[in-house]
């Protein structure tokens, strides 16, 4: 796993001391190796996080004839068979590290090696002749790449600081980025919070030449469902699963297992023991004493596959302001996904043991894991009532005692009566989100425009709305996954200098699952049907029975509690202010509200703590210069 930075600079020279600036910068996620590539017109720099051959791969590599240059992040879990096809078609390796292999499968195919490589990567390749610029990212998203183009040079990185180290690019806040953060709680492809810096979308590649992009999808996941019964389609998925969770064990350096108890982790546990011959490290966050506290399941399995076992007691006692500051700099995009801060705690407590680790991510998207799925098909039903008997309903729910739990029944019946207020897709999205377009209009001086619509509308190939999971599992898989799962992960992990590898998004069982009909991925109120079926036998009964949790924080309980005094210090009057983007008014009201207990706002506020905190941290500013004392309070919408 690595980092990876680099511009071109046609007009003159490199600014001097950007490319080493931004290199320091990713040192976290490539603190065994950092190297550098400079030419008349581009700078291109790598960190390296060594799992495969510890001996060689030191990057950037550059072919022997000086025509390509590579740097590269992640990891092609089907480079040996690639390497012997490119051996007999003449190419030689000096090393025996799957980055070499992707620079030869460039030189031989250029950007059909993408169609060729499995596994995880964000890519940068310059072909001197042709003083051209090639970026390219997996098939799911699951390593991070941006770029802007700046002057006429393009400018790219793993994460956004490696961009912003050089002094030309603007820190400007993008306000479509920030309405879809304040709906969504990320930020989806390709915008980001910064204007005019993008992420390469999944499953494409980039072209910079002659000051001119071009960019192209090589990979689609087609939902083309089809008959299958349910015994072959679990053979077929148990085949799957085997073949790629032995290529995720594949590592030079010491490996574990994130274990939640949950049914997604244990099939990963349970495949892994099979095919693994050593013993293997397990790492789970528990939060003891309380309801969503999932230390008997992980302990449980633990025991059962004789692992070396690793837990952490997440609490409201812990420093947890100083953690959220520490998160502001590697999460150099902001989430509002309060869920990174246990990942923040379980990968610094995993990186002291192993270098990589095997997650379930991926497993909820393909296959159907998450109650909104249940909400998009009940929002329907309810659609036929009358408007007015929704609205009175969802009045109604404020006499609801306020609830301290995760995510408590009060939230739920809100969220849900207004969700079916929406249309279909606006609603999907709403379920997981925050700050609705009404809301949005009474807290931001400068209302976002642009409708979730459009994301719906982009998506080529997307199955309609007779198939509602499909539709929104097809919806997730390229927004909230990439955007909001795996970015949280990839944050968290690097910034530890862990490498996470989720065995359930090799795109063999993606497609896979795109094949499957809605109804061997929800039967009912059985979610991830298939796979339920697959590993009933195999998992102990108890996992089986088990509610789904999440690993989340109490986010009410704990921005009521031990958080109040950072929200207060982050969200107070001369910081809303200085940020210039929010209503302090309204911004008052929220927090009064969720202090006194009338509303469950702590997702919401969350979302504007982690904001702001990252808006001070990087510098990152508003174009309007507001006097917001002279502008009339505003009664915010959730009232």
């Amino acid at each position: 796993m690595c980092g990876i930075a680099g511009f071109t600079h046609f007009r003159g020279p490199a600014a001097p001391g950007v490319l080493n600036r931004a290199i320091e910068g990713l040192k976290h996620r490539g603190p065994n190796q950092q190297g550098a590539f400079e030419a008349a017109t581009v700078s291109m720099g790598a960190v390296r996080l060594k799992i495969i051959d510890l001996e060689g791969g030191d990057q950037p590599i550059v072919t022997s004839d000086g025509e390509h240059v590579i740097v590269f992040n992640g990891e092609i879990y089907n480079h040996v068979e690639l390497r012997r096809e490119l051996e007999r078609l003449g190419h030689r390796f000096t090393s025996h590290c799957d980055t070499e292999v992707a620079l030869r499968a460039f030189v031989q195919w250029n950007t059909a090696c993408f169609q060729r490589f499995r596994g995880m990567f964000a890519v940068a390749y310059w072909c001197a002749s042709q003083q051209r610029l090639v970026l390219g990212r997996d098939r799911l998203g699951i390593k991070p790449l941006y770029y802007t183009l700046h002057d006429g040079n393009l400018h790219f990185g793993s994460e956004l600081k490696a961009i912003l180290e050089h002094p030309a690019i603007p820190r400007q806040i993008s306000y479509t980025g920030l309405g879809h953060y304040l709906s969504l709680n990320y930020v989806p492809t390709p915008y980001t919070l910064v204007d005019a810096v993008e992420k390469v979308r999944p499953a494409s590649w980039l072209e910079y030449r002659n000051g001119r992009i071009t960019s192209e999808s090589y990979w689609q996941n087609k939902f083309q469902p089809r008959p299958i019964g349910l015994e072959d389609a679990c053979g077929c998925l148990d085949t799957l699963l085997k073949n790629s969770i032995s290529e995720h064990l594949i590592s030079d350096v010491p490996l574990g297992i994130w274990a939640s108890g949950g049914l997604d982790s244990s099939t990963i546990l349970h495949y892994a023991s099979e095919v693994s011959n050593r013993k293997l490290n397990t790492f789970s966050i528990s939060f003891n004493g309380r309801r969503f506290d999932e230390s008997e399941y992980f302990r449980l399995l633990a025991e059962q596959y004789n692992t070396t076992h690793h837990e952490f007691d997440l609490t409201g006692d812990l420093d947890l302001p100083s953690a959220i500051h520490e998160m502001s700099y590697y999460s150099d995009e902001p989430s509002a996904d309060a869920g990174a801060l246990p990942v923040w705690f379980l990968s610094r407590m995993t990186a002291r043991q192993v270098t990589v680790a095997l997650s379930g991510e991926g497993a909820d998207e393909i296959f159907g894991g998450y109650q909104t799925y249940l909400a998009d098909r009940y929002a329907n039903i309810a659609r036929r009532v009358p408007t007015a008997i929704l609205r009175a309903a969802m009045n109604a729910t404020g006499r609801l005692p306020v609830s301290d739990e995760k995510i408590g029944l009060d939230y739920k019946l809100k969220r849900f009566l207004s969700g079916a207020l929406l249309p279909a897709d606006e609603a999907h999205f709403y379920w997981n989100g925050t700050f609705s377009g009404r809301e949005q209009q009474a807290l931001c001086l400068k209302p976002p425009r642009q409708p979730l619509s459009v994301l719906t509308d982009r998506l080529p190939g997307i199955p309609p709305y007779n198939d509602l999971v499909n539709r929104y599992l097809f919806v997730d898989q390229h927004y909230y996954l990439p955007d909001d799962i795996l970015y949280k992960c990839d944050r968290m992990s690097m910034a530890h200098s862990l490498e996470v590898r989720p065995p359930f998004l090799d795109h063999r069982i993606v497609e896979f699952a795109g094949t499957l009909p809605s109804e061997l991925k929800i039967r009912g109120r059985s979610t991830k049907y298939v796979l339920r079926k697959l590993v009933s036998k195999k998992l102990p009964a108890a996992i089986m029975n088990r509610r789904k949790e999440g690993l989340d924080i109490p986010a009410h309980e704990w921005l009521r509690g031990p958080l109040r005094p950072l929200v207060q210090e982050v969200l107070g009057l001369a910081s809303v202010k200085k940020a210039g983007l929010f209503a302090p008014s309204a911004i008052a009201k929220i927090l009064d509200m969720h202090f006194s207990r009338k509303q469950n706002l702590g997702y919401h506020i969350w979302g504007l703590l982690t904001l702001h905190l990252w808006m001070r941290r990087w510098n990152i500013e508003s174009d309007l210069a507001v006097n917001t004392d002279n502008r009339t309070a505003l009664a915010w919408a959730g009232d």
